[in-house]
């Protein structure tokens, strides 16, 4: 049996020529560490890419590694680590993960921190025990959570960073002729509004292309039913986070009342948060953030899914890949996956630090079968880490 004998929390930087969803519109400055806030969704971004990365070392020498979000305040979430958490791992069965992660949550639960940066720091945690688990084994993760159901799974192009409309359209248009054939605009930085945008798209990649947007969170339940059926007529895809993320009875007014399939859930932490949506039939695609659930709590969610005829399509965005490929082990090993997210502003950008890079080509994800999560970082991206001590 194997034990946990070291945790180590880091914090990973790495700049960026242009931010995530590209260039700074009118009145989007950054402070003086870096933040600035999208108009279009009144949501705070960093300049540069940055996560939270988790390193567990076993008494037999086995180093594993987790990852969650730092795109702001990461040291709120390495000293959960660092203070908290890594006393309660050491000496731990890393094949008992999910165990595991049930009784760090159990630490916090009557105190109210069942999400945040808690979870997320959790999450970094999990991740970086299934890569242990299956390192130890010497099998990969998604062997560890029941095998792998799918050869391939298809990625979508998330995010057409470019100033202009004609040069976002182009831009897609560029994607499927590399074979993709699925694609997600942003409505927080689409200058000239979401139908727009929506009917320049499908007029330049066609009927068959599926278009989805993510509407940021930006509507009132009323203003989002408007926009939802104004863009229907371009065979809107699926319409993600349409409305504030506390308003469940709101989301579930805003799904039944449009024919588009309403997607959400890359803030949800937990399957108790899930439960709360599925129960009023206030979703038709789960979207799953392994960055903030963990593996864990990712499959939980996700079997509860299909359980209930719900499609799962998990979300990915800002990391090293570290939780890309933990996300990639579980949707290659669950059933009702209908595709995943690829944010190639950010894969495509960040390749140097993993080694085994993730690879989505020709519209598909190819998984390693190397044991663990198959991806180690580089001379690179340790160069980058900053140990967090406190």
């Amino acid at each position: 049996m194997s034990r946990v004998a070291q945790v180590d929390a880091f914090i990973l930087t790495v700049p960026r020529d242009e931010p995530y969803l590209g260039a700074l519109g009118p009145g989007e400055t950054p402070n003086k560490r870096g933040y600035f806030v999208r108009k279009g969704n009144k949501t705070v971004y960093p300049i540069f890419d940055r996560s939270v990365v988790v390193r567990v070392i076993t008494d037999s020498g086995v180093a594993a590694w987790g990852e969650t979000y730092g795109i702001v305040a990461p040291k709120a979430t390495t000293a959960i680590i660092v203070d908290l958490l890594a006393d309660f791992v050491v000496g731990r069965d890393p094949a008992e993960a999910s165990a595991i992660h049930d009784d760090l949550y159990s630490l916090m639960r009557v105190r109210g921190y069942t999400g945040g940066f808690y979870l997320d720091a959790l999450a970094a945690v999990d991740i970086a025990l299934w890569d242990a688990a299956g390192k130890v084994a010497g099998k990969p993760v998604y062997e560890l959570l029941g095998g792998r159901k799918r050869e391939e799974l298809s990625g979508y192009v998330s995010g057409l960073p470019k100033p202009t409309l004609d040069e976002r359209a182009a831009f897609a248009k560029d994607w499927l002729g590399r074979g993709f054939d699925r694609f997600k605009f942003a409505g927080a930085v689409a200058g000239e509004g979401i139908v727009e945008e929506m009917a320049k798209l499908r007029e330049e990649l066609g009927d068959d292309a599926q278009i989805a947007c993510d509407m940021h969170w930006a509507h009132t339940p009323d203003q989002a039913i408007d926009a939802i059926k104004r863009m229907e007529p371009y065979d809107l895809w699926f319409a993600e986070a349409p409305i504030a993320p506390e308003n469940v009875k709101g989301l579930a007014k805003v799904a039944k009342s449009v024919d588009t399939p309403i997607g959400a859930g890359e803030e949800w932490r937990t399957l108790f948060e899930a439960q709360l949506r599925y129960d009023v039939d206030a979703v038709k695609i789960v979207q799953p953030e392994m960055g903030h659930t963990g593996i864990t709590e990712f499959t939980r969610i996700s079997k509860a899914a299909h359980e209930r005829g719900i499609s799962i399509l998990p979300h990915a965005t800002v990391g090293s890949g570290i939780f890309l490929a933990a996300s990639l082990h579980a949707s290659f090993s669950l059933e009702g996956v209908i595709g995943h997210e690829y944010q190639h502003s950010v894969v495509e950008r960040n390749h140097n630090l993993m080694t085994n890079r993730i690879i989505c080509s020709n519209g598909n994800y190819q998984l390693s079968d190397a044991a663990g999560l198959g991806v180690e970082p580089t001379e690179d991206m340790l160069s980058r880490l900053e140990l967090q001590t406190e």
